[in-house]
C-alpha cells in the first residue's frame, strides 16, 4: 500500500511553520496514543504514520528533500522499503518524541506511556548513524537497482545480546530509582512546591545496575563486526541523494534504538550520454554526405541502440527529441527524453579528387547559404549578445 502525503497524515499546509507541525503531531499522538487505544491495531498504525510523518517534517534538511522528491528522498519508496521513518517501534518514538509530551519516554499526561509506566523514565540510549557512498550506473537509475554492501558496524554482543551482563543472574535492579531509571526531586518555591525528574545518577538512567560484565563485550554489550545489507534504491535517483534506512546503523550500547544507516548516491559517468536532470543529452556528429542526403543513423540510449531518421539537409545545431528515452522521476511523475544534437564534421584535410569534387559543388546554388539562412544566423547570433 502506498505511504500517505505526510502534509495530509497531520492534516498541516505544506507552508506549515515547525510549531504548527509539532502542535498537529500532539493532536495526532494523543488521539491515536495505545493507552488510548488499547489492542486497536489501526490506531497503533496510525500513531507510528504520524510519528514518521513528524520525524521529517520537523527536520529542515529532511523536509526540503521530501518537498523536493516525495518519499524517495528521504528514503521511504512508496511500497515502504524500510527508509526514513518506516520501521520505527514504539519504544523509538516514544524515546525520540517523548519530549513533545512534557514527560519520559511515552508519558502522555493523563496516559501512562506505552508498555507501562514502569519503564516510562529510562533512558534509551541510541547507536550512531552510518554513511556509506554507493555508485550507480545510469541503468541502474533508470530501472532502480537492488545492492549488497557489507559494512563493519557495532552489533550486539552475540553472549549477552546487548545487556552487557555476564548472565542473568549478573544485573540487579538500581535501588537509587528501584528500576524506573528517573529520580524525582520535590523544591518549595514562592509558588509552592515543584516537582522535577532527572536521570537516575547512580544508573545512568538503565534501571538496572551490572553486577558482572560479560566475558565477551566486556560490559559494552555491543561488538564490531561485519554485517551484510540490502539496500533497494529506487529508480530516478540522482549524484548527492541522500536516502536512509530506519536501524541499519551502529547498534547501541546496553541495548536501546539502533542508528540508522545512511545512503549517499553518486552517479557514475555515461561514455557517450550526459545527464541533464531526467534528460539525457548525445551529441550526433554526421559527416556532410549525411547532413546532405539524410538516411538513418543509430544513437546509443541506456538500454542498447535506437535508429534515427536524418532528413536530407539537416542543419548543425538541429535538436532530434527521443519522447521517454531519458530517465524516470524518482516520484514516478514520467520520463525524460533522449536528446540528440547534431553536430557536422568538416575535415581539415582533402584528397585532389575530394577538392574537385567539392570545387565543382561551390558554385552551385543548392550549396550557397540563402538570405533567410543568412539572417537566422545572425539572429542566433545577436541573441548571444542580448
Amino acid at each position: 500500500m502506498a505511504k500517505r502525503d505526510y502534509y495530509e497524515v497531520l492534516e498541516v499546509e505544506r507552508t506549515a511553520t515547525v510549531e504548527e507541525i509539532k502542535k498537529a503531531y500532539r493532536k495526532k499522538a494523543i488521539q491515536f496514543h495505545p493507552d488510548k487505544n488499547p489492542g486497536d491495531k489501526q490506531a497503533e498504525e496510525n500513531f507510528k504514520e504520524a510519528a514518521e510523518a513528524y520525524d521529517v517534517l520537523s527536520d529542515a534538511q529532511k523536509r526540503q528533500r521530501y518537498d523536493q522528491f516525495g518519499h524517495a528522498g528521504v528514503g521511504g519508496a512508496s511500497q515502504g522499503g524500510g527508509f526514513g521513518g518506516a520501521g520505527m517501534s514504539m519504544e523509538d518514538i516514544f524515546s525520540q518524541f517523548g519530549d513533545i509530551f512534557g514527560g519520559h519516554f511515552g508519558g502522555f499526561g493523563g496516559f501512562g506511556g506505552f508498555g507501562g509506566g514502569s519503564r516510562g523514565g529510562r533512558r534509551v540510549n541510541r547507536g550512531s548513524d552510518l554513511r556509506v557512498k554507493v555508485k550507480l550506473n545510469l541503468k541502474e537509475i533508470a530501472n532502480g537497482v537492488e545492492k549488497k554492501i557489507k559494512v563493519k558496524k557495532y552489533v550486539p554482543c552475540s553472549k549477552c545480546h546487548g545487556s552487557g551482563a555476564e548472565d542473568d543472574h549478573s544485573s540487579k535492579t538500581c535501588e537509587t530509582c528501584h528500576g524506573s531509571g528517573v529520580v524525582t526531586h520535590i523544591a518549595n518555591t514562592i509558588l509552592g512546591q515543584m516537582q522535577t525528574q532527572s536521570t537516575c545518577p547512580t544508573c545512568g538512567g538503565k534501571g538496572k545496575i551490572i553486577t558482572k560484565k560479560c566475558s565477551q563485550c566486556n560490559g559494552e554489550g555491543v561488538m564490531r563486526d561485519d554485517e551484510v545489507i540490502t539496500i533497494n534504491i529506487p529508480a530516478g535517483v540522482a549524484e548527492g541523494m541522500q536516502l536512509s534506512m530506519s536501524g541499519k546503523g551502529n547498534a547501541a550500547r546496553h541495548g536501546g534504538i539502533n542508528g540508522d544507516l545512511l545512503i549517499l548516491i553518486e552517479e557514475e559517468p555515461h561514455p557517450e550520454l550526459i545527464r541533464d536532470e531526467n534528460d539525457l543529452l548525445y551529441n550526433l556528429l554526421l559527416s556532410v554526405p549525411q547532413a546532405a542526403l539524410g538516411g538513418t543513423v543509430e544513437v546509443p540510449t541506456i538500454d542498447g541502440k535506437a535508429k534515427v531518421k536524418i532528413e536530407p539537409g539537416t542543419q548543425p545545431g538541429k535538436v532530434l527529441r527521443l519522447r521517454n528515452k531519458g530517465l524516470p522521476s524518482v516520484n514516478s511523475y514520467g520520463t525524460g527524453d533522449l536528446l540528440v544534437n547534431v553536430s557536422v564534421y568538416i575535415p581539415k584535410t582533402l584528397s585532389s579528387s575530394e577538392k574537385e569534387t567539392l570545387t565543382g559543388l561551390e558554385n552551385s546554388p543548392n550549396f550557397q547559404p540563402n538570405r533567410s539562412m543568412k539572417e537566422k544566423i545572425f539572429s542566433k547570433f545577436r541573441n548571444l549578445f542580448d
